[in-house]
C-alpha cells in the first residue's frame, strides 16, 4: 500500500511518501514546499514530481492520503477524510485558525487531485477520547459546554505512539496490543498488573499525558494548544481573571492582548532572551535570571502535571521523554528527575547525557521507575494508523 502524508501548514506544505506492508513502513520519497500561496498548485507539482521522479507511475497509484488534523468540532479519531471532518474543521477554525484552514483546503484538494486514494484524518485529540468525563470537562455552565468548549488535549499522535512503544520495551506487549488497535476497537481490559506511564513531549510545544494500560487518562492541553505547560511563545496556563485585568490596565484590544500571549510569551516572554532552550540554558549559564526563571517555571509545571498523573494513576512504572527538547537536552531531563529518589526514580547521570535522540533507558540500576527516550516520528505514526484504518474498513 502506498500511503502520502500530507502535513499542511498556514504556509507550508510537506509530505512523504510510503510503502506500507502490515505497520512496518519505508520512505520512497519526500518533499516541501515554503511560503505557499497556492495548495492546489503545490499538491498537484508534489504529484507531478513524483512520477517524473520515477518514484510512482501515475499519482493512481497512490492508495490513501494522510492527514494530521488539529482540531474538529464534533468530531475526533482516526476517520475517513469526507465532508463531515472538513466541516468540523470549519466549524473550529476560529480555534485553531493556524490549522484548521490549510487542512480543509488541503483535503478538498487532494480529493480533487487523487480521486480513486481513500483519505484519512487523524486527529491531534484522538488519543483522548476516553478520557474520564470528570476530567475532559471545565466547571462551565451547560450551554458553554454545548459549544464545545472542554479539554481536547493535543501532540496525540505523539503521545500514542510512546504509549505503544513504552509498552513494548517493558515487556507489555499486551498493553502494546490494545494502544496499537485503539482507534478501531476501543479501550480494551488488561488483566495482571496494570502499566502506569507519563509521557512528556517536550518541543516548541509541549505536553504532558497521562497513560493507563495504554489508553490516555488525561493530559496538560486543554481547549486549545495555548494551555498547559508554558510553550515557546505560548502563555500555557493562565487564570482567566487576568485577561480582562490586563487588557484594562495596559490598554490592550482582546486581539493585542491574544497576541502577546501568543506570541511574546512563554520561554520568550519570562527569559527576555528567546523563545529556544537552549538559548534559554545558555543565558542561564551566563547568569541571567530572567533565563533562569524560565528554566525553572518549566520544569516546575512539567514535574507538577507528571506528579498529578503519577498520583491519579496510583504510582509510576515509566516516565518518558520525546520531541525535540525531551530526545536532546539532557539538562531538561536531569532536573525533571532530580530529588525524585524516594518515589523510586532515579537517574543515571552518565546515561542521561549520552542519550541524544536516540531510543534509550535512562535509570539507574536500582531506580523502580523506568526513565526511557522515545524518539518521535509523527508522520510515521499517522502512516500506521491511516493503513490500520484503511484495512478496518476492507
Amino acid at each position: 500500500m502506498l500511503v502520502l502524508i500530507a502535513n499542511l501548514g498556514s504556509t507550508s506544505f510537506k509530505y512523504r511518501l510510503y510503502r506500507m506492508e502490515s505497520t512496518e513502513q519505508e520512505v520512497l520519497a519526500k518533499g516541501g514546499y515554503e511560503r505557499v500561496t497556492d495548495y492546489a498548485a503545490v499538491i498537484d507539482d508534489a504529484l507531478a514530481t513524483l512520477q517524473k521522479d520515477g518514484v510512482i507511475a501515475s499519482p493512481d497509484e497512490i492508495d490513501a492520503v494522510g492527514f494530521k488534523t488539529v482540531l474538529g468540532k464534533d468530531l475526533s479519531g482516526c476517520v475517513v477524510a469526507d465532508d463531515v471532518c472538513v466541516k468540523a474543521l470549519d466549524d473550529f477554525a476560529a480555534v485553531a485558525p493556524a490549522h484548521n484552514p490549510p487542512y480543509a483546503n488541503g483535503i478538498r484538494q487532494f480529493a480533487q487531485s487523487l480521486p480513486k486514494a481513500q483519505l484519512v484524518a487523524l486527529f491531534e485529540t484522538a488519543f483522548y477520547q476516553w478520557v474520564p468525563q470528570a476530567r475532559a470537562n471545565y466547571a462551565l455552565p451547560q450551554a458553554w459546554r454545548d459549544a464545545g468548549i472542554k479539554r481536547y488535549g493535543f501532540h496525540g499522535a505523539s503521545h500514542k505512539f510512546v504509549a505503544e512503544r513504552s509498552a513494548e520495551m517493558l515487556g507489555r506487549n499486551d498493553v502494546a496490543a490494545v494502544t496499537a488497535a485503539l482507534y478501531q476497537k476501543g479501550p480494551q481490559e488488561i488483566s495482571g498488573t496494570p502499566l502506569r506511564v507519563v509521557s512528556c513531549h517536550l518541543g516548541g510545544s509541549s505536553s504532558v499525558t497521562g497513560i493507563y494500560n495504554g489508553v490516555a487518562i488525561g493530559t496538560s492541553m486543554g481547549f486549545s494548544p495555548q494551555s498547559g505547560l508554558p510553550q515557546n511563545n505560548r502563555v500555557g496556563d493562565l487564570d482567566s481573571g487576568a485577561l480582562p485585568y490586563a487588557m484594562k490596565t495596559l490598554g490592550l484590544t482582546l486581539e493585542e492582548a491574544e497576541r502577546q500571549m501568543t506570541k511574546e510569551s512563554g520561554l520568550l516572554g519570562l527569559s527576555g532572551v528567546s523563545n529556544d532552550l537552549r538559548d534559554v540554558i545558555a543565558a542561564m549559564k551566563d547568569g541571567n535570571p530572567h533565563a533562569a526563571l524560565a528554566l525553572d517555571h518549566l520544569v516546575d509545571s512539567i514535574r507538577h502535571w507528571v506528579g498529578a498523573f503519577a498520583w491519579q494513576m496510583g504510582g509510576l512504572d515509566a516516565l518518558v521523554f520525546t520531541a525535540g527538547i525531551g530526545e536532546n537536552n539532557s539538562d531538561l531531563r536531569a532536573a525533571v528527575c532530580a530529588g525524585l529518589e524516594n518515589f523510586g526514580l532515579v537517574i543515571d547521570s552518565d546515561k542521561n547525557t549520552a542519550a541524544r535522540a536516540v531510543e534509550a533507558e535512562l535509570q539507574a540500576a536500582h531506580s523502580r521507575v523506568k526513565i526511557l527516550v522515545i524518539p518521535a516520528n509523527e508522520e510515521q505514526v499517522l502512516a500506521r494508523e491511516v493503513y490500520r484504518k484503511i484495512s478496518s474498513l476492507s
